[in-house]
């Protein structure tokens, strides 16, 4: 008698948290590609490694690691898009000169939205 009743509440339980495990999890994945404007960076493009990584179970990421030269010095720019169904996958090339747009977080410059910026050559 007592088990009829406590493996149903334990399976409910069991499927209550992995499922709000799985919601929380959903939401950090799509708020992974939102970025803070807070900085802008003008220079040319190096080297570009994209790269697709697992996020959670079934769900993920595309990763874009630009090696940009600015005026001053070489800076890791890396950019986050959850894949979904309807992605739009950027097109980066060496040598395009780029204004981009987001945050430092430690020693890489992670953007969201980002320009491309015609230099003329005399």
């Amino acid at each position: 008698m007592v088990t009829a009743v406590v493996i149903p509440i334990l399976c409910l339980y069991f499927f209550w948290f992995t499922r709000k495990e799985m919601k929380l999890n959903d939401s950090k994945w799509l708020a992974a590609a939102d970025v803070a404007k807070e900085a802008v960076l003008t220079g040319e493009i190096k080297s570009i490694n994209q790269e697709k990584q697992r996020f959670y179970y079934h769900r993920y990421i595309l990763l874009y690691e630009l090696t940009v030269q600015t005026e001053t010095k070489l800076i890791k720019a890396k950019k986050i898009i959850p894949i979904r169904n309807n992605i739009e996958i950027d097109t980066f090339s060496v040598g395009e000169v780029l204004r981009i747009y987001g945050s430092w977080e430690g020693n890489h410059f992670h953007f969201n939205e980002y320009q491309l910026v015609h230099i003329d050559k005399k």
